[in-house]
């Protein structure tokens, strides 16, 4: 999940566990972040511990790359676009 405020993600998660929806979730703060973890980088260059998504959920409005700008990077790039959004 890409997302910057952390009382949305701490939301996100209690919405996750009342609907008894256990699956791990990883937080990045922005589209800048978000490319990196997807495409392996520093400081996600570790699939153990940042596993690749089956699903991505992006805030619309980030600092330094938003959720929009992200999503159209994401769409073409080959290696990523077949991500579910």
């Amino acid at each position: 999940m890409a997302e910057d405020d952390e009382d949305d993600c701490f939301l996100f998660k209690e919405a996750m566990a009342e609907a008894q929806l256990y699956n791990p979730i990883y937080f990045v703060a922005d589209g800048v972040e978000l490319l990196q973890y997807l495409r392996r980088e520093p400081p996600f260059d570790d699939p153990k511990k940042n596993p690749y998504p089956g699903l991505v959920i992006l805030d619309l409005n980030m600092p330094r790359m938003d959720g929009r700008e992200a999503l159209d990077k994401i769409k073409t790039d080959p290696a990523l676009k077949s991500i579910p959004w």
